[in-house]
């Protein structure tokens, strides 16, 4: 038997698991996005969209640290890919977070309104985005 064959280290004191510190933040990841769904979940009765943002956010911060939750948002996206595109854009690593929600917003007029207000709608809407742009140029 060789010297080579035998492990040798030159300090004697255990090591840390380097995926012990990855398990345990990606836990705590997981439980701050609990917390944050269940305070999206509290402040949603008040007035203005100001839980469903903060929903989503939870949602994102649990999609992107546990595999379950991977695994069921695939199914969604099989099932109701409309509902899950604005999620998967959230979650890119440069998330485009104005025009998702100007699409969500887009997308609930829609649903809420008549087809003769739409019209109407889309004149006023497009006034008011050439006097944005004209603004800020």
């Amino acid at each position: 038997m060789t010297l080579a064959l035998i492990p040798f280290r030159a300090d004697s004191r255990p090591r840390s698991r380097p995926g012990l510190l990855r398990r345990a933040k990606r836990l705590s990841m997981m439980a701050l996005g609990f917390l944050v769904i269940g305070l999206g979940i509290l402040i949603a009765p008040l007035p203005g969209p100001g839980g469903v943002p903060v929903i989503a956010l939870g949602l994102v911060l649990l999609l992107r640290n546990s595999w379950w939750a991977k695994r069921q948002f695939i199914r969604a996206q099989h099932a109701r890919p409309k509902w899950v595109y604005p999620f998967r854009r959230l979650m890119r690593k440069k998330p485009e977070i104005a025009p998702v929600f100007w699409q969500q917003a887009l997308r609930a007029e829609k649903v809420v309104l008549r087809k003769r207000p739409w019209r109407q709608l889309i004149r006023v809407r497009k006034r008011a985005r050439r006097a944005l742009r004209r603004a800020f140029r």
